[in-house]
């Protein structure tokens, strides 16, 4: 029989800190309202105002500095034009002509040829239905331009990160150092990209590819090193048995056996950088994402629903086409071939020819080089969607009022008076005190230093704002995360039925979240805190599943056998033995979470999310705004640095005894 138990010093610390969080609350009712380092919305410190000079500094040298005439303005001239190239040829009037060089018939044709080839004919046929959805929303041209975007950001990912995860599987060096700057890329919230960049790259497609690439290179990097060291080293000991050199055995054996894998992690970086594509809108990125930040901005729910339909097909077709393409290769392998060669050059021949003979079309007269203007069902779709939310605001507000209401004045009103309306000192000692004591010396080293950074950035009330909502919807997340996941853990059948929806989850981009729980709750911080749950949930429940069906079917048993009922079970075996898992689902829903809180700074949250979107829109809050995209990633780095130390105690901590 397996027990498990804790060292007499956790329920110690346990009372400590409630000592601690006492404390606070007394402080708070003694001191509210003192020293919080408040600054208003056009308030700027010496450092803002010295990095808008700064600022200025670098825009009025841009084309006389060697730095940048010579590198940085190269680098912005390639991008660009790598994105107007694609643009010309499927989006925009090119060459002189009044439409693109492929119209919609040609590249409908040539991207349902390509999944065919790749894939198979059911993908072909999504991919149809897909493209010629966005014609029939009327966002055919903003739908191309966020494909051009995207296609060209995966292109130089992929030239980059399969490299250097080739490399990074090839050397444990390298993997090492690698590892953290990969982390660091993956921990940092999307927004933080685009100030810094803006400042180098200024607004357009160049800041947005690179944006772009910053979020999607990692799933290259990681996905293919993992794919080339697990290539069997039974099969490496064969080939170098037979004489070939390190070379060889890459290009014939650690290459083609990797194949499939890498082609997952193809998938993992189109999914990346469309949701990243959408979200660089903020910084002039052409495409879909620009029309919902419009709609968001105006609050315009039926364009903003219609845009983000848009989006969720355009995932969805790419998805299942890199997943086709990576079950095809995977079929090929096992099987040797797919069918003759004769007929599969036949197939790839008829796909090809249908695609040149469309596209030829395409070229050459308007009809199919335009998409029909009367087929346009944009227009319903936004009045439908306007009109469903305007029902349910009234029909739900009951529900809808009550929910905010109890989340609003029951955790968040309590969480932000604590952290923001305490003086900065109290905050900062019992912050530092709570990481000592759940993750040791390096986790209070490390919160002391970050909050001393968000004091250095002058935003700490903004910032204790933020993370007033970010723990907020983290105890939401993991309420939730804990009974879906222990439910999908236990049962096959929730299993199947739960698991495409979170994997659809999974696959929208961060924008598309706002745009339902806008028209359900609207503009408050109340919605960027659901929209945040929303977009957090799906990796924290998968996390808790896995760590339910990890739990040894011989301890389930032997609990089972002993009396115990169904949540004794769950609260006595399976949870503590799954702690592990559960602690990851809190750190991967923590960076999740901070991540869409800033995304709710355009419908209301406020914040740093709103100093971030300011800082783009206007010319005096530059400083301030860059300002906040750090005290973002500092706030980021200490809630993941904290968790992950907390959940090393905890495992450490955790004494298995076999009885």
């Amino acid at each position: 029989m397996i027990t498990l138990s804790v060292p007499a010093r956790l329920p110690a610390r346990r009372y400590l800190a409630g000592a601690i969080v006492a404390a606070w609350v007394l402080g708070h009712a003694l001191l509210a309202g003192r020293d919080t380092l408040a600054l208003g919305g056009a308030e700027l410190t010496p450092l803002h105002e010295g990095v808008n000079e700064a600022w200025d500094t670098v825009d009025d040298n841009r084309n006389s500095n060697p730095f940048f005439l010579y590198f940085v303005n190269y680098i912005r001239l390639i991008l660009d034009e790598s994105v107007k190239f694609v643009q010309a040829l499927i989006s925009q009037p090119s060459f002189g002509r009044p439409v693109p060089v492929l119209g919609w018939l040609g590249v409908v044709a040539l991207a349902a040829a390509v999944t065919y080839i790749f894939g198979n004919i059911r993908v072909a046929l999504l991919t149809v239905a897909g493209f010629v959805s966005f014609g029939l929303l009327g966002l055919w041209a903003e739908s191309m331009d966020t494909l051009a975007l995207t296609l060209t950001a995966v292109a130089y990912s992929l030239a980059v990160g399969i490299p250097l995860g080739v490399w990074a599987g090839l050397s444990g060096r390298f993997n090492r150092f690698v590892t953290p700057v990969l982390d660091f890329m993956q921990t940092m919230p999307t927004f933080v990209y685009l100030a810094p960049l803006t400042l180098f790259f200024l607004i357009g497609p160049a800041s947005a590819t690179i944006a772009t690439m910053i979020y999607a290179i990692p799933p290259a990097i990681r996905i293919t090193a993992h794919a080339v060291r697990e290539v069997s080293p039974v099969t490496l000991e064969a080939s170098s048995s037979l004489g070939a050199t390190s070379a060889q055995s890459l290009r014939h054996v650690r290459l083609p056996l990797a194949r499939r894998t890498i082609v997952v992690g193809v998938n993992q970086t189109i999914m990346a950088a469309l949701s990243m594509a959408t979200i660089a809108a903020l910084i002039d990125a052409p495409g879909l994402g620009k029309t919902v930040l419009k709609a968001l901005q105006t609050l315009d729910i039926g364009a903003a629903f219609n845009a983000g339909l848009a989006i969720v097909i355009m995932a969805v077709v790419l998805d299942r086409a890199t997943t086709a393409a990576s079950h095809r290769v995977e079929t090929q392998r096992r099987t040797g071939r797919l069918r003759s060669a004769f007929f599969r050059r036949v197939e790839v021949a008829v796909a090809l020819g249908i695609a040149a003979v469309l596209g030829y079309l395409s070229y050459t007269y308007v009809w199919a080089a335009e998409f029909p203007a009367g087929a346009n069902i944009g227009s319903y779709v936004r009045r439908a969607a306007d009109a469903a939310s305007v029902w349910v605001q009234d029909s739900l507000s009951g529900f809808t009022d009550a929910l905010k209401n109890v989340i609003t004045y029951g955790l968040l009103n309590p969480f932000e008076s604590l952290l923001a309306g305490s003086p900065w000192w109290l905050v900062f000692a019992v912050a530092v005190g709570m990481a000592a004591l759940v993750g040791g010396t390096r986790a209070a080293i490390i919160a002391a230093a970050g909050l001393a950074a968000l004091i250095g950035l002058g935003l700490w009330q903004d910032s204790m704002v933020t993370l007033a909502a970010t723990l907020v919807a983290t105890i939401l997340v993991m309420a939730l995360g804990v009974a879906t996941g222990v439910w999908i853990g236990r049962s096959d059948r929730a299993d199947a039925v739960l698991r495409p929806v979170l994997d659809a989850g999974q696959t929208m981009p961060a924008f598309v979240y706002l745009v339902p729980i806008l028209g359900l709750f609207g503009p408050t911080r109340f919605t960027a805190i659901i929209a945040a749950v929303v977009f957090a949930a799906p990796v924290a429940i998968k996390l808790v599943a896995e760590g339910i069906r990890g739990v040894p079917p011989a301890t389930v048993e032997a609990a089972r056998s002993a009396g115990s009922s169904s949540w004794q079970l769950i609260t006595k075996v399976q949870l503590p033995m799954a702690r592990g898992a559960v602690a990851l689902a809190a750190n991967q829903g923590l960076i999740y979470v901070l991540s869409m809180v800033v995304v709710g700074g355009l419908v209301g949250a406020g914040a740093l999310g709103y100093d971030v979107v300011a800082g783009f829109s206007q010319h005096q809050l530059r400083g301030k705004g860059l300002a906040a995209g750090l005290a973002i990633v500092v706030l980021g780095i200490v809630l993941d640095r904290v968790t992950r130390a907390a959940q090393a105690r905890t495992n450490r901590l955790g004494v298995i005894k076999e009885d």
